[in-house]
This record gives structure tokens, C-alpha cells and sequence, in this order.
């Protein structure tokens, strides 16, 4: 879910602005899962912009403690949200940690990267939320860990169904700054794309496996 409607816009807004979105139905992007996407996200290009990296940091930390309370801790999702979740802990003056994909096969074998006590709790940090299986990947490895993961914030979501279902199956709520809707409402509203435009990224969004930009 989103927290209100106009961080969402504010936030798609600014996304739009430094290109952290693009936004290209008649030029469509190929994903690495071979998807054809009229749509690509990349927000760690926020951690270049002081200003927005600022708004976006701030904005997720009040809403932590909004939506969760303080937490012992910050996780983040690696590598995409490393960034910014060292940030948000930075803001709430918390400890960090974050969450390999899975443990390293050398060393100390880690999948969780810092200190974190067993009953601590926890509030994940993610960039972008598609299907939420790597995001979930990483809740399950926090609470392996016996960690009380309270919830996981991320700063925009596809809004997917299977990743609704996948949160509400694995009983994750989650709170993302902008989703798709607000996106294409933002993008409409200041021209970036037409109504044409508009309806063919519904389009794919309702279907993205099976779109084709043809």
C-alpha cells in the first residue's frame, strides 16, 4: 500500500525527473527474466541527487516510525538497497545490517551482513518491489535468524498482483512511497507520456508476462 496519495505523486514525480524511471511504450525495454517492459526502474540513480536521496530518506524514516514504531534495526535488501537503507538508519540514528541474496560460500558463510541480536526487531528497506520474491527471500533469512521483522518499506512498487499475493501469503506488510497508478496519474498529469501511451503501460502492467509491445 501506499502511505497518501500525494507522497505517491511527489515521489513518481521526482523519480520521472532523474530518469531513475523511464518510461518507453513504443520503445519497450527487454528485462533480464526476457519480459518485454515498457517501463524501467533503477532507484539507486537517487543516491546521486542530494535533494531527492534526502526526501526519499526522510520520508521513509517518518514513515517507519509512523506505520512500526522504532525499530532495533534497519535491514536492507542487497545490493539495491544498501544505499539507502544506511541512510534511513542514519536519519532514525539506528544500527544497520543488510541481506545477501543468499550466504557467501567463503569466510564466516553470511547471509546477514552486521550485528543483529536473536529478538531484536527489525524494519527491511527495499528499493523496488516486482514479483517480492527477493525481497521476501530476505525476510525469511532475517527471521531464520529469530529477528522480529515488524514490516518492510520500499520506495515504489510495480503493484503486481503476485506480489500482493506473495506479501499477504508470507503475512509481510508492506508501505511503498509511489506504485504504478500514481505513476501513471504523475506522468499523464505533467506530459510526460499521452493517453495512448497511458492506456498501452496499463495494459502491460494488468499482464506483463504475456504483453507484447506489437
Amino acid at each position: 500500500m501506499i502511505f497518501d496519495k500525494a507522497t505517491a505523486k511527489q515521489t513518481a514525480k521526482l523519480l520521472l525527473q532523474i530518469n531513475a524511471i523511464k518510461l518507453q511504450p513504443n520503445d519497450p525495454f527487454t528485462w533480464a527474466s526476457g519480459w518485454k517492459s515498457p517501463i524501467y526502474c533503477d532507484n539507486r540513480i537517487v543516491l546521486s541527487y542530494p535533494p531527492i536521496r534526502n526526501y526519499i530518506r526522510e520520508t521513509l524514516a517518518k514513515q517507519i516510525e509512523t506505520m512500526y514504531g522504532k525499530p532495533d534495526v534497519i535491514a536492507g535488501v542487497a545490493t539495491g538497497a544498501i544505499g539507502i537503507g544506511i541512510l534511513v538508519a542514519e536519519y532514525l540514528g539506528l544500527p544497520f545490517i543488510y541481506v545477501r541474496p543468499e550466504a557467501k560460500g567463503h569466510g564466516r558463510q553470511n547471509q546477514i551482513e552486521g550485528y543483529i541480536e536473536s529478538g531484536q526487531s527489525v524494519v527491511v528497506v527495499e528499493d523496488l518491489i516486482s514479483t517480492g520474491k527477493s525481497s521476501l527471500n530476505a525476510v525469511r533469512a532475517l527471521k531464520d535468524s529469530g529477528v522480529n521483522v515488524k514490516g518492510m518499506v520500499a520506495i515504489f512498487s510495480y503493484g503486481f498482483d503476485v506480489a500482493v499475493n506473495n506479501f499477504d501469503n508470507n503475512k509481510v506488510t508492506l508501505n511503498t512511497l509511489s506504485n504504478y497508478e500514481s505513476l501513471l496519474e504523475e506522468a499523464l498529469d505533467t506530459n510526460y507520456i499521452n493517453k495512448k501511451e497511458q492506456d498501452i503501460l496499463a495494459t502491460w502492467n494488468a499482464n506483463p508476462g504475456e504483453w507484447n509491445a506489437n
